[in-house]
């Protein structure tokens, strides 16, 4: 059985966690927004120095920092599958990195290639999602893209020549 005494002091300290908890929050946006600035600086500076023009938005999604460069004739930053943008997101975590001192998870975006990305494997979900039976086994097109099935054979490599 609480006392009066004991529950005064127990709403106290449940609204101390709770503003605690908003200023962490808070606190956590903040340094966000301060990783997308600075990547987003370091982008300006790299544009400029390739002579591109692009516009920079910044954005925080969920725990991560966004930096989007949107313009035309950004293609080439983006590269075959994605290769030069990912690099180019390497590049700018390591400077975002070096002026906080703290490792960053922020995601880079050139020309909307991981939007267009992103809604792509969105759309194949459900397609994959129909070689599920009824009761949560693999369907005939679920099993022949993995599972046991899968295995790979053993002297039978075309091309290669087994020399014994």
């Amino acid at each position: 059985m609480t006392t009066q005494s004991e529950s005064a002091v127990a709403q106290p300290a449940a609204e101390g966690k709770a503003e605690t908890d908003t200023e962490s929050r808070e606190s956590k946006l903040s340094r966000l927004e301060e990783e997308g600035d600075i990547a987003a600086d370091y982008l300006e500076g790299l544009l400029d120095i390739a002579d591109l023009d692009g516009d920079i938005d910044m954005d925080v999604e969920g725990d991560r920092a966004s930096v989007s460069v949107v313009g035309d004739g950004l293609g080439h930053l983006v590269g075959k599958d994605g290769e030069v943008l990912e690099a180019l997101q390497e590049l700018t975590r390591l400077a975002v990195t070096r002026e906080t001192g703290e490792r960053t998870r922020m995601m880079l975006d050139i020309g909307g290639h991981r939007a267009a990305r992103r809604a792509e494997l969105i759309d194949l979900v459900p397609v994959r999602a129909q070689g599920r039976t009824r009761y949560g086994g693999r369907g005939r097109a679920a099993q022949r893209v993995g599972g046991r099935g899968a295995q790979p054979q053993r002297g039978r490599v075309p091309g290669l020549a087994i020399i014994g």
